[in-house]
């Protein structure tokens, strides 16, 4: 019978559990690939200024520590989103102002002459 851990919450955030050495294993790059699959990333190369990501660095620092590269996904996941959406919405625009211009359109005139 095992006997049940009070306050694990806590000592997980506290890391009294799960951050002593002797349970951590080290893994290799060839673990790299089966981790980038299973989040859905891909490796890419960019070149920007150091100076930006000077500025990610100490915004990441800031706020609550978390990685730069880990704060540059997040920043570019939210721009994408958010470019979708507005993209979406002139397009949902567009289509209900050519309903109405057709909707506001005369009707055509029909002919009733005969053909000689």
């Amino acid at each position: 019978m095992s006997k049940k851990i009070t306050g694990t919450p806590e000592a997980w955030d506290d890391r009294l559990l799960g951050a002593d050495e002797q349970y951590a294993v080290a893994v290799g790059p060839e673990h790299d690939v089966a981790v980038d699959e299973a989040l859905g990333l891909k490796l890419i190369s960019i070149r920007l200024p150091e100076s930006l990501i000077d500025d990610f660095k100490n915004i990441a620092t800031i706020n609550g520590g978390m990685g730069y590269q880990t704060l540059m996904r997040q920043v570019l996941k939210r721009f994408a989103a958010s470019e979708l959406k507005m993209i979406a919405r002139d397009y949902a625009e567009q289509v209900q102002r050519a309903k109405a211009d057709e909707a506001a359109a005369p009707a055509p005139r029909v002919s009733h002459r005969k053909a000689a």
